[in-house]
């Protein structure tokens, strides 16, 4: 029995290695041959966990040949156009100028029910409304509205914007982020002034905290934690 949960552990660690080298993309941004290599490290990894019988290294050495195998062919089709086509594919327009490309949804297999499908996914109720929709090579569609049905923009109306940027968590389940703190050379006397503005007595008190670009302070409370330390 130790023996089986030594080796599910030793392949689950190894395979989620290999995964993690892969790629942060999910399941359906996948392209085919990274759902091929997704699928055949799934099938090869449970053989061993199985059986008891098969060594160790006879169920490591698959596992590694295909991410090798992966990493080689990413590695081309990266440095070569062609063999990208072959591998991925090429996007295909489905609607051209608002008109539906009958040839091309047939060529793909897509009927018209799924393309509508897809459509309102993307939101879009009216295929009048749609200038181009395009079939990537992950099997997303792509939609560009007709110019006069896009949603305004203060580019359009010409206002100014100011720089948003991004929020920077300072502190995420009642932990101090000291890293981020660091990178906006702020100090945990300054983070705990400004919690103390807000009543509170202690960071681990805030479930969740982060500045924005503008120096604006967002903090939600942790309830539950509150209720601990009252007790």
């Amino acid at each position: 029995m130790l023996i089986t949960f030594g080796r599910t552990i030793i392949l689950y660690i190894l395979v989620l290695i290999i995964i993690r080298i892969m790629g942060k993309r999910q399941v359906g941004q996948l392209q085919p041959f990274e759902l091929v290599v997704t699928i055949m490290l799934a099938e090869l990894a449970t053989v061993p966990m199985e059986d008891k019988d098969i060594p160790l290294i006879d169920g490591i050495i698959p596992l590694v040949t295909i991410l090798l195998a992966q990493v080689l062919l990413s590695y081309v089709s990266l440095n070569s156009q062609r063999v990208r086509r072959i591998i991925c594919g090429t996007p295909s327009i489905v609607i051209r100028d608002g008109q539906i490309q009958e040839t091309e949804l047939k060529r793909l297999r897509f009927n018209l029910n799924d393309l509508l499908e897809q459509l309102r996914i993307k939101n879009v109720t009216n295929i009048a409304d749609v200038e181009f929709a395009i079939f990537e090579t992950n099997g997303n569609l792509s939609v560009i509205l007709k110019s006069q049905k896009r949603p305004v923009t203060p580019a359009d109306l010409s206002l100014p914007t100011s720089y948003e940027g991004l929020s920077i968590p300072l502190i995420i389940d009642g932990k101090v982020q000291k890293k981020n703190l660091d990178q906006l050379s702020l100090s945990m006397a300054w983070l705990r002034s400004e919690l103390h503005k807000f009543g509170y007595q202690d960071p681990g008190d805030v479930l969740f905290a982060s500045l924005d670009s503008q120096g604006n302070l967002f903090h939600q409370s942790r309830e539950a934690g509150k209720k601990r330390r009252k007790t």
